[in-house]
Order: structure tokens, then C-alpha cells, then sequence
């Protein structure tokens, strides 16, 4: 009997899915094993999106399954995890019932097929309800962040993020976002529909722009105009930062400690003919050869912050996860701020809506690294978005929704004496 075309693409999304709740990996970690069978570009996207949008939605699936089964099922039961994406599929993502039907229940062979059927049609071919506008969060992560900031972030979790560009030239922004069908939320940047092929986008080869979310593209603007000083970019790849500095006019040195990562960085270099010095080492052990006028510390952390295009991150993060990245970004602090000129900037960025990755290292750094406080001014930073009372600036998801939102990043800047 053949099998139903689609259901080689349901089983990648049910392998990304597992290895996401069962091995924490990321979305990302897993494709590679995931989808090694699914050779076309459109099977593979869908099957990312399935995942992605079980993930986003997982609290409210639940509690519908919930709804429609007399004996609970277990977290872990390949059953439940079966029709969560089946009813992402028929709720999220439009498809036909008697698709997902079909391309679900296979999934299942040897195990609960009738049940998962019955509470399918119960909940989607005989009218229930659905999801509700704005997804709920999960409860570890409402705990964590408390009730009022989770409410204030998941309106900007509801749908995967529109496409950021920053430009190489800001002078040209108003005539590509014109060009490109855009709209722009700040000079030298770019926001197009979500769905977009990066490749096929006007000038890609020519190298005037790179892929960058908006809040990503803060911390070195907060740097200003380089006019050829020296600026290090701490954990610098894939590279975005990096190309902002160089495009200002810093003699910028990237350091990463990710060959792989860094080869990227080198990637992006040359397709946009940006100038900068890539150094593979450990931040934690490298000593450079001499002291720089700038250092941006784009820190490893849970990135927490990215979970409206990451929302496995909801899932897999943890205290304990937390502890240790904040650990690690006080290490580089302290190093960071030994290797600045007297008078040089130092700029703290993380993508993470932790205060433990974010407020509290910024208040850590201020008690300890000797460095004066630089505080972000209202006209640094892009129309609606204001930087709060102690200088610092906090972005989440939530944040200019009703024009697309932006990542969660947590940034402060200070100035060595």
C-alpha cells in the first residue's frame, strides 16, 4: 500500500519535535538528523514550520487535548505529541482535516490511531473552539518572568517574524525600502513580509544588506561612528555586528571561538566587501595585542530573547541553564573591560528576557569593573522604543507588535576612565 504523500515530512517534524523534548536540542541542532530524508526546499520549511508552530502553540494544544480525553495522557506519550501536530496543522496552519488525518495517523501505527481520530474530530471536524488570539505560555516561563511580563510578551509570540535587513549604506533607506516593498522602523533598516527567500532579494549578491533583526542591530549603533578607531567585537559570529561596525568606520578585530561559526562571518564579509580582522580564539584565554577604543559583548546567553523565531527556547530553558551563561558573560565582562583605552566605550548586549543575564549583570558590572555608566538616550534608539530609567535599554516581542515586534535583547553601555 503506498503511503500518503506528506507523511515523510510529518515524521521529520515528529523527529524535531522529540529531539527538541527529549535531547533539548534547539530546532536548529536537530535539522540535520531530522530532515536528512527530506530533500526539497518547500517539504523541509514545512516541516520546520509544523514544529515551530506545535511549539509556539504547545500550552493551548494541551489543554485542548485535554478537554477531549476522559483519561489524561501523558506528557510524553507519543499520542499526545501526534495530535499536537496534527492540530497545528488544521488550527495553524490551514490545513484540510482530512489531510492531516491522513498524514497524522500513520504516525501511530501500533499505537493509539482511534483515540487520536476521536479527539481530532471532536475538536477540529466538530466545532470546537480552537486557540485563542494570543498564545499561552508556558507555566515555568510565566513563573519565571512573572505574570505581568509574560502578558506583555506573548502578543508578540502569536506568528513567526517578518524579515529584518540592515544596510550597508543608511543614506539608502528610504529608496530600498521603497524598492523592496517594505517599510523602515529606524535609518539602515528594512522590514519585509515573512516568508521572503533571502537569496532571491534584490542586490543579495551585491552585498548591500544583511539579514539582522532590529533589536539585534541596537548594541553597535550604540557605538556610533568608528572614524577608523579600533573596536573588538567579543563573540562576533555569524557576523552582523561586525559588518554594522565596519560599515560605521571601525578598524573592527572579530573574535569567536566557532570555526564553523567564523567561517560564516568570512562569508558574509566578502559578499558584502566589508573590511575586518576574524580571530579564532577564547575570549576567555586570548590576549590581544593591544587595547581598543571599543568593545561590543554580544554574550552567549539561553537566548530566551529570540523566541518568536526560536520557540523551542520556551521549552529547553531552564535555572540551571541560566546560572551558567551568566557566569560565563560575568567572565568576559571582566576581561572585556581590562582590554579598553582609557576613555573607550564598552556596550553589553544579550538576547535573553532573563534579568539574571540582563539587569542584574549590567548592576553587577557597575559595582565591580570600575567603568562610569553610559546611558542610552531616547534618541539613540528607534521611534517607540525608549531606554529605561537606570540608562539601560530592554526589549521584548511584545514591543511594537502592531508593526511586527522584535527579539528580546537586554543592553547597557559604559565608559572606562
Amino acid at each position: 500500500m503506498a503511503l500518503p504523500p506528506g507523511l515523510p515530512v510529518r515524521r521529520a517534524a515528529l523527529r524535531l519535535l522529540d529531539a527538541v523534548f527529549r535531547r533539548g536540542e534547539t530546532l536548529e541542532q536537530a535539522e540535520g538528523a531530522a530532515l536528512s530524508d527530506i530533500r526539497k526546499a518547500p517539504d523541509r520549511a514545512l516541516a520546520k514550520a509544523i514544529a515551530g508552530e506545535t511549539l509556539r502553540w504547545l500550552t493551548d494544544l494541551d489543554a485542548a487535548i485535554d478537554s477531549a480525553t476522559k483519561q489524561r495522557l501523558p506528557e510524553d506519550a507519543k499520542g499526545r505529541m501526534v495530535l499536537r501536530l496534527m492540530l497545528a496543522q488544521a488550527w495553524r496552519l490551514d490545513t484540510p482535516p482530512h489531510a492531516v488525518i491522513a498524514t497524522g495517523l500513520p504516525l501511530l501505527a501500533g499505537g493509539p490511531r482511534r483515540l487520536a481520530h476521536g479527539v481530532f474530530s471532536a475538536l477540529v471536524k466538530e466545532g470546537a473552539a480552537g486557540l485563542p488570539q494570543v498564545p499561552t505560555l508556558p507555566e515555568r516561563v510565566t513563573e519565571r518572568w512573572g505574570p505581568d511580563k509574560a502578558a506583555a510578551i506573548a502578543p508578540g509570540l502569536a506568528f513567526p517574524p517578518e524579515l529584518d535587513l540592515a544596510l550597508k549604506d543608511p543614506a539608502e533607506t528610504t529608496t530600498r525600502a521603497v524598492a523592496m516593498g517594505g517599510i523602515s522602523l529606524a535609518p539602515g533598516h528594512i522590514r519585509l513580509p515573512r516568508g521572503a527567500a533571502v537569496e532571491s532579494l534584490a542586490d543579495f549578491k551585491a552585498g548591500d544588506w544583511w539579514v539582522q533583526d532590529l533589536a539585534a542591530q541596537i548594541p553597535a549603533r550604540l557605538l556610533g561612528a568608528g572614524e577608523g578607531r579600533s573596536a573588538l567585537d567579543l563573540c562576533a559570529a555569524p557576523g552582523g555586528k561586525t559588518m554594522q561596525l565596519a560599515a560605521a568606520g571601525w578598524k573592527v578585530t572579530a573574535l569567536d571561538m566557532s570555526k564553523r561559526r567564523l567561517d560564516l562571518l568570512k562569508d558574509n564579509l566578502k559578499r558584502t566587501g566589508l573590511k575586518a580582522s576574524p580571530v579564532r580564539a577564547d575570549a576567555l584565554t586570548w590576549e590581544p595585542k593591544h587595547r581598543f577604543d571599543a568593545i561590543l559583548i554580544d554574550a552567549p546567553c539561553t537566548a530566551t530573547g529570540t523566541c518568536r523565531r526560536h520557540p523551542d527556547v520556551l521549552h529547553r530553558i531552564g535555572k540551571g541553564q541560566i546560572a551558567e551563561m551568566a557566569e560565563l558573560q560575568r567572565a568576559l565582562a571582566a576581561r572585556a573591560a581590562e582590554w579598553l583605552n582609557p576613555g573607550g566605550v564598552l556596550v553589553y548586549a544579550v538576547c535573553s528576557l532573563e534579568a539574571e543575564e540582563g539587569e542584574e549583570q549590567a548592576a553587577w558590572i557597575d559595582a565591580e569593573l570600575g567603568l562610569s555608566p553610559a546611558p542610552i538616550t531616547p534618541e539613540e534608539l528607534p521611534a517607540g522604543l525608549a531606554p529605561t530609567s537606570e540608562g539601560w535599554l530592554r526589549t521584548h516581542p511584545g514591543m511594537l507588535a502592531e508593526r511586527g515586534g522584535l527579539d528580546g535583547f537586554f543592553v547597557a553601555r559604559w565608559v572606562k576612565n
